[in-house]
């Protein structure tokens, strides 16, 4: 089986354009945490008095006069919370339907129009926000639902173009896109924000989303066999490594999934891990001006800082996690068990340690930095597995894993939000300790119950066997 170059080969040309996909999928979905801000009128968002007088105040920032020509809303804060949530309630909705239409159509129409159909109500975000807040909760749920199937999708087209031995490098690769978007656009919705006013950072993102919808469309194929321009020896060279994996059968052997134990391994993982990230990505601005007291115009640079951080070690622990493969012959599963471990418990710890360093801003920012950074190894743990376990069907465990994966979205930030109502640095080191030990329950977990071999089920003659 003789590799065939990665140097404009189609699958890293597929890697690369589901980088940009999912790194337009995640700028449209943070850049209304930022837009937000202006779009409240400054006296209905919290009063002054909540902030903790624990550290001291370093602001000594010079006002620059911005644009104020943004229309303004008098939200108050439940009804914030409830316009950041609505995202993920339509989100929950279409990731294991997302996950079987995928092995049904193919994932490349579907992620296609999951960016397309986000980006278009990205576009409308700010009509509906005119229209009332009931009208943009709604478009913010359209483009959960938008998004929901992407994933799975992915998943799906990988089953297909991703050799076994490469898989690591080239899922890491294409969602590593995700991390980047975070980093890009916390900054840039501000600067967008502050020098032009807040409805470009709808319009802006959103019709780069449309513009990237027909170059998918138009370079991208479900298959190997079907692409138009791959060469001979790289379609033979796919095809020949995935030939024992893959099921043909038509139907889902839905009771022998949810049967899996393996599959729980990542279920109990992919929760646990999001539960501090969703945490950190919707409470880390709040925490740093409430607590540490910092301005929030540096705080866009400072709170992409530790996705940065991952999105480099996503794509770094892809190659290493390939290399261990390949050349020092580990098992999968033993990659796939001990990056997970590092990319939780690593975390843990360091998010545990930052809140137990008072008003050491410099630390502070290091520490969640750190600790969301290892999280990166992740994505060569149990993020991929789906594919080692059963190929065929990784788009629908994908999207079974991702809807429990879901609810430390919706129910984390608020718990968060209940739980510091005073804004003392004990009501945080409790948020912190929460998250941290629920993450060193899903590594142990992992650990326990992962597997690193394509399942009985998951292969062709599976029911023969059984009947």
């Amino acid at each position: 089986l003789v590799s065939v170059p990665a140097c404009c080969s189609a699958r890293y040309n597929l890697a690369l354009l589901a980088f940009f996909g999912f790194f337009l999928l995640y700028a449209l979905r943070v850049n209304l945490s930022v837009a937000l801000v202006d779009m409240v009128e400054p006296n209905t968002s919290l009063a002054k008095n909540t902030t903790s007088n624990v550290c001291p105040e370093h602001s000594s920032t010079i006002n620059v006069p911005r644009n104020t020509t943004g229309e303004k809303y008098s939200w108050d804060a439940d009804t914030q919370g409830w316009i950041l949530g609505s995202f993920f309630y339509g989100y929950i909705v279409t990731q294991i339907p997302g996950g079987y239409l995928a092995s049904k159509i193919g994932g490349k129409l579907l992620l296609g129009f999951g960016v397309f159909g986000t980006s278009v109500f990205t576009l409308l975000t700010p009509l509906a926000a005119n229209l009332g807040v009931g009208y943009l909760i709604a478009v913010r749920a359209l483009e959960g639902l938008g998004e929901g199937v992407t994933f799975p999708a992915m998943h799906s087209m990988w089953s297909s173009w991703a050799p076994p031995l490469e898989r690591s490098k080239l899922l890491s690769i294409s969602y590593a896109g995700a991390q980047l978007g975070t980093v890009v656009s916390l900054p840039l919705s501000g600067l967008i924000c502050y020098y032009m006013n807040w409805v470009y950072v709808f319009y802006i993102f959103g019709a780069l989303g449309v513009l990237w919808f027909f170059f998918w469309m138009w370079l991208v194929s479900d298959t190997p066999e079907t692409h138009r321009s791959i060469s001979h020896a790289e379609r033979e060279y796919i095809l020949s490594s995935l030939k024992d994996q893959l099921s043909t059968q038509k139907s889902v052997p839905w009771r022998p999934i949810l049967e899996s134990l393996p599959l729980w391994a990542i279920v109990v993982a992919h929760f646990s891990y999001n539960w501090t990230f969703y945490t950190l990505l919707t409470l880390l601005p709040t925490y740093m001006k409430e607590i540490l007291r910092f301005d929030a115009q540096e705080n866009g640079f400072l709170s992409a800082l530790p996705y940065f951080g991952c999105w480099l070690c996503i794509i770094l622990s892809g190659q290493i996690a390939d290399y261990l493969r390949e050349k020092q012959n580990l098992s999968t599963v033993c990659v796939r068990k001990c990056f997970t471990l590092i990319g939780m418990i690593g975390p843990a710890v360091f998010l545990v340690a930052a809140g137990f360093i008072g008003c050491n801003y410099a630390l502070a920012v290091a520490f969640v930095t750190i600790s969301t950074t290892l999280g990166g190894f992740c994505t060569s743990g149990y993020s991929i597995n789906h594919l080692d376990i059963a190929p065929s069907y990784a788009g629908i465990l994908l999207g079974i894993t991702n809807s429990f994966a879901t609810i430390p979205g919706m129910v984390g930030p608020v718990i968060a939000k209940n739980l510091t109502h005073n804004n003392t640095v004990g009501e945080w080191q409790t948020v912190f300790y929460i998250a941290a030990s629920i993450n060193l329950f899903g590594a142990i977990f992992f650990a326990l119950f992962a597997s690193g071999e394509v399942q009985d089920w998951a292969v062709s003659g599976y029911h023969l066997h059984r009947n």
